[in-house]
């Protein structure tokens, strides 16, 4: 008996030891969170997707109070995303910053123009998809996505084409992979301006670019306005919101590939469990409100929420499809 007390004993004393060893302590908790400001950031310039899908969450967590402390936005534009990213490794472990992207988190990983990637953060959740759009000035001679293409046939540097993203990176990339698709050759002689300080609708209607490879949240007020006008978007059907609906689909022209601009937030590389659980419980709640739905619907944005592990394997996916096509056209550095 005495010597199955003592066992009992010892056993005691190695869980306890590993218990503190490892931080399961019974006693011990997660740190209160948050206690001070979030700050939340769009790695790119004013008024483009990023800016709009951060601004929109911080509003959203606000107004639902899901969030007690405030959520400022800092606009860190440069190389694509690529600044903003570089800036995150600074803030290993850090609980308070949060930073939305989209494909050319990876993209900008894959082509060379960062040694970072979606591995050196923390993924949350995605939230939503968002398409592509070909657009142009309202008195360009071109009105279909097809007669830019023909052209492009004949010659591929006979129409300059415009972006927000870095060379490589997404603007770029969609209207690639929708002119490989439509049967143009020597993609790389294709003319790409990158204007990542956001000025590509004001590029295009100045004449100094034919084309604005973009987001369709991204001009929606131009196209409403009728200064610009949409040849193309890169959806599997239109979106239906009102002056969006009227722009066809590349598929409706004979062009049969999807272009899909998800979105999604991203913590630092090493963010600390405590805070990345409370993130992924307070995201979760925030998709369901109806805030968010009438975000969504006013934005025009179709709501495609993963949680933090379907994201990691959506993400893992997606960067191998990003690979094939990168590889095909020449601008895959890895």
């Amino acid at each position: 008996m005495k010597r199955s007390v003592k066992a009992i004993f010892l056993l005691g004393l190695v869980c306890f030891a590993s218990a503190s060893l490892f931080g399961g302590g019974a006693g011990e908790k997660a740190p209160k969170y948050p206690t001070k400001p979030i700050d939340l950031i769009a790695p790119a310039g004013a008024g483009g997707g990023w800016d709009l899908t951060i601004r929109t969450v911080a509003k959203v967590l606000t107004d639902t109070k899901l969030v007690p402390v405030p959520l400022p936005v800092t606009n860190k534009p440069g190389g694509g995303g690529g600044v903003n990213l570089a800036y995150m490794q600074t803030k290993k472990g850090a609980d308070n910053l949060i930073a939305v992207y989209s494909p050319p988190l990876l993209l900008i990983n894959l082509n060379g123009s960062s040694p970072y990637g979606y591995k050196n953060t923390t993924p949350i959740a995605a939230l939503i998809t968002d398409y592509g759009a070909f657009v142009v000035a309202k008195n360009s001679k071109y009105t279909s996505i097809a007669q830019v293409m023909e052209d492009l046939k004949k010659d591929p540097a006979s129409v300059v084409i415009g972006g927000t993203s870095a060379v490589g990176s997404m603007d770029h990339i969609q209207f690639l992979i929708m002119a490989r698709a439509a049967g143009v050759k020597d993609l790389k002689k294709i003319k790409y301006v990158s204007f990542q300080e956001g000025s590509g609708p004001a590029q295009v209607l100045g004449g100094h670019i034919q084309l604005l490879s973009t987001g369709l949240s991204d001009v929606r007020g131009l196209l409403q306005s009728g200064d610009l006008r949409g040849l193309a978007q890169t959806g599997p059907e239109r979106v239906t919101a009102e002056v969006l609906k009227d722009i066809p689909t590349c598929k409706e022209q004979g062009i049969n590939e999807v272009f899909r601009n998800w979105r999604g937030l991203f913590g630092p590389p090493e963010m600390p469990e405590y805070a990345l659980n409370y993130w992924r419980k307070t995201i979760a709640e925030m998709v369901k409100t109806p805030e968010w739905d009438a975000a969504c619907k006013q934005n025009s944005w179709t709501k495609n929420y993963m949680d933090a592990p379907e994201f990691m394997a959506f993400l893992d996916k997606t960067n191998e499809d990003y690979k094939a096509v990168l590889g095909e056209i020449g601008m895959l550095k890895q």
